[in-house]
């Protein structure tokens, strides 16, 4: 009954996380909205309908290779956080650290390429903004979506490379 148990933690674990990332893939373009709503004299029922309703933004705001590639990132990294959290308590964390990294660049790749089908990649754009180089995004094909695209390639391998390990033995081979 304990394994039974054990999986269903690892599936909560990982369905929350992809439930936080994309939660803050969809509001990050649209976080001084949600402080003024937030802090108005509106109820709290009013306030949490209109949390729920921008949970729409991800058709209406994001092109459809941007909203793909948000899905696919919060997936891929609830899947990987419950991936690590089982392999971290089957094995050593020694073992682990290769594809954390991997699997963290993949995500911090991915939160680079989120944005909005009208302001584009949001924080490149307002990073590269502080140095007067936004004008660099439009030398790239997709426009900053590369850095999406790239942070579902870096968790897909993570993922890959988690499974391999997990298959192999806990021990050395003799």
């Amino acid at each position: 009954m304990t394994f039974l148990y054990d999986k269903y933690r690892y599936i909560l674990l990982g369905s929350f996380v992809t439930f936080i990332v994309f939660s803050f893939s969809v509001f990050l373009p649209n976080f001084s909205l949600i402080w003024i709503v937030g802090t108005s004299s509106a109820s709290f029922a009013e306030k949490f309908s209109f949390i729920i309703s921008l949970y729409g933004a991800i058709q209406t705001n994001f092109t459809f290779i941007s909203a793909s590639y948000t899905i696919l990132i919060a997936l891929l990294f609830g899947l990987n956080i419950a991936l690590l959290a089982y392999f971290i308590r089957t094995r050593s964390v020694g073992a682990v650290q290769g594809n954390a990294a991997v699997g963290i660049g993949g995500l911090v790749s991915g939160i680079f390429g989120i944005g909005c089908a009208a302001c584009g990649t949001f924080i490149l754009s307002a990073a590269l903004g502080l140095f007067g180089a936004t004008a660099l995004l439009t030398f790239l094909p997709l426009g900053g979506e590369e850095f999406g695209i790239l942070g579902v390639l870096l968790l897909g391998y993570t993922t890959y490379a988690l499974l391999k390990k997990m298959k192999e033995p806990a021990v050395c081979p003799i």
